[in-house]
């Protein structure tokens, strides 16, 4: 029976619910099954989505030394793994540690012509990643920065920040003013104000929005690309795109460095996914 206010019935719902999930889940799944195919398999013409054999030589091979040409003496899949998580680490610290305070002062502090401000903050957003390549790989090259993970941790925390301080904004707005108030009141200062009472208040948001920085710098492909040249700084991306020649492709290697590559932001999604709705959720509701 449909309820008063509901369009669909539970069992419709639910009906909805599952071809959604199948949706989601069928390519990953596929994905995976790709991985323990032979090269053979996997260009077989009509593909197969249950392989008819099975074989671990894709993950034997992407984790063995110089799987990439490049004889560094271990995986360079593996190197490039670490520096996608220390360049996405270091632009996550970044972001949220001067994005929340400038979030902060915008939400708390008289700056003049607050809102055109953040419109123009905003605004940054809007401009494609290479319109600045040029003028940040002529910065970089001056400073002795390319071919280093400080170059991706700076060049992600340029369109990163912008992001932060949009989001933040809003969350600390959505903060009574009277609570910290009441604790200058009682002799704290403005900066105690916002470390004791403002910042735990919007932890939720806090970690949604690290959690999308994170996930953002892990995915970024084209600024890794044109600012680096060897395995001290390459990404997961980058070195995934190794694996397409000018002649062939090796399908194995690919999809098998690309499902371990989605597993971390995979994970990361599934453990704090209640964080993520309770930060959104949040987010919405003004003071």
């Amino acid at each position: 029976m449909i309820q008063h206010g509901n369009l669909l019935s539970p069992t419709a719902r639910r009906m909805l619910l599952a071809v959604y999930l199948a949706f989601t889940l069928l390519p990953i799944g596929w994905l995976f099954l790709s991985t323990i195919q032979t090269q053979a398999s996997l260009l077989t013409v009509p593909p197969r989505l249950i392989p008819t054999g099975f074989t671990l030589r894709n993950y034997i091979d992407i984790f063995a030394p110089a799987a990439f040409g490049e004889n560094t003496g271990q995986s360079t899949f593996v190197l490039a793994l670490r520096n996608s998580v220390l360049v996405s680490l270091g632009t996550t610290i970044i972001s949220l540690l001067f994005g929340t305070l400038a979030a902060y002062a915008f939400a708390r502090l008289n700056v003049p012509h607050k809102r055109t401000l953040l419109l123009i903050v905003l605004a940054s957003q809007l401009l494609p990643a290479i319109s600045v390549i040029i003028p940040l790989f002529r910065m970089f090259r001056g400073a002795h920065l390319l071919d280093t993970l400080a170059a991706l941790i700076l060049a992600y925390s340029t369109f990163s920040l912008p992001f932060v301080v949009w989001i933040m904004a809003g969350y600390f707005q959505s903060v009574p003013r009277e609570l910290e108030e009441a604790a200058r009141l009682d002799g704290a200062s403005r900066f105690g104000a916002f470390i004791r009472i403002a910042l735990p208040l919007v932890a939720p948001g806090l970690g949604a929005t690290a959690l999308f920085t994170l996930l953002n710098a892990w995915d970024e492909f084209f600024f890794a690309l044109i600012f680096t040249s060897t395995y001290a700084a390459k990404t997961a991306p980058v070195a995934l795109a190794e694996f397409i020649g000018r002649h062939s492709v090796n399908w194995g290697l690919l999809v098998t460095g690309g499902f371990i590559a989605s597993l971390p932001p995979l994970v990361l999604s599934l453990v704090f996914y209640r964080y993520i709705v309770s930060g959104l959720a949040a987010g919405g509701i003004k003071g």
